[in-house]
């Protein structure tokens, strides 16, 4: 049986490849053409192809994420605030206490003071309780004697607690810091603005003046 062939019009053009050609057989302008496409095709130097879109995340899951989340966070947040509540307190009642502890202390502030000075009030208790109606001859004596103590006590009290006596000396200029003129007197012996007499004693407190002493000042005579 003979076989046919169709002849296909190709109007002065090149001939088309068929299935059965060999690479050889193929026109050059052909291959040129594959290798345009080729080149057209293919991506050119340091561009990046865009990947295809990965698969969106479900909106379900994505919504449970983030109540969780918002959760979580709501949790820190009223956990940071109970602390910081607790701090607050905790600030409150360090500062009540202290200031209950100072109170005390302004109160109970000569409690060592007041317990040492109850043996001389005892001493006094003792002087006074002495019948000066005897007929002891030395029942004056025995008083001046116990006072004597009654003072020594006294003085060694005050000396544990830095309780120091402001006494000025005859012709010691006058100090405003230490010492309160009470009243003048006119004398040669001495420069005016000088202590003439001490009335009585004052006392400081370490460096604090607890009484001014009250002397009376000299001053120049005046002229006849």
């Amino acid at each position: 049986m003979s076989q046919n062939t169709v002849d296909t019009p190709n109007d002065g053009a090149s001939p088309v490849p068929s299935a059965d050609s060999k690479p050889e057989d193929v026109p050059a302008e052909f291959t040129d053409q594959v290798t345009e496409d080729a080149d057209l095709e293919a991506p050119a130097d340091g561009v990046t192809v865009c990947e295809p879109a990965k698969e969106l995340p479900d909106s379900a899951a994505a919504l449970a994420e983030a109540i969780t989340l918002a959760a979580e966070l709501t949790g820190e947040v009223e956990s940071l605030k109970d602390e910081a509540l607790r701090a607050r307190a905790e600030v409150d009642n360090i500062r009540k206490r202290s200031q209950a502890e100072v109170a005390s202390i302004r109160r109970y502030a000569v409690e060592g003071f007041a317990r040492e000075l109850l043996g001389v009030r005892d001493s006094l208790d003792l002087a006074r309780g002495v019948d000066l109606s005897a007929s002891d001859g030395d029942v004056a004596e025995k008083v001046v004697e116990g006072l004597d103590i009654t003072l020594k006590q006294l003085d060694s009290l005050m000396e544990k607690f830095s309780i120091q006596a402001v006494e000025p000396e005859v012709g010691e200029k006058l100090d405003p810091e230490l010492h309160q003129a009470v009243s003048t007197v006119e004398i040669d012996e001495l420069e005016p603005n000088c202590i003439h007499q001490c009335i009585q004693k004052g006392y400081r407190l370490h460096d604090r003046l607890l009484r001014p002493a009250m002397v009376i000042v000299a001053k120049s005579p005046t002229a006849p």
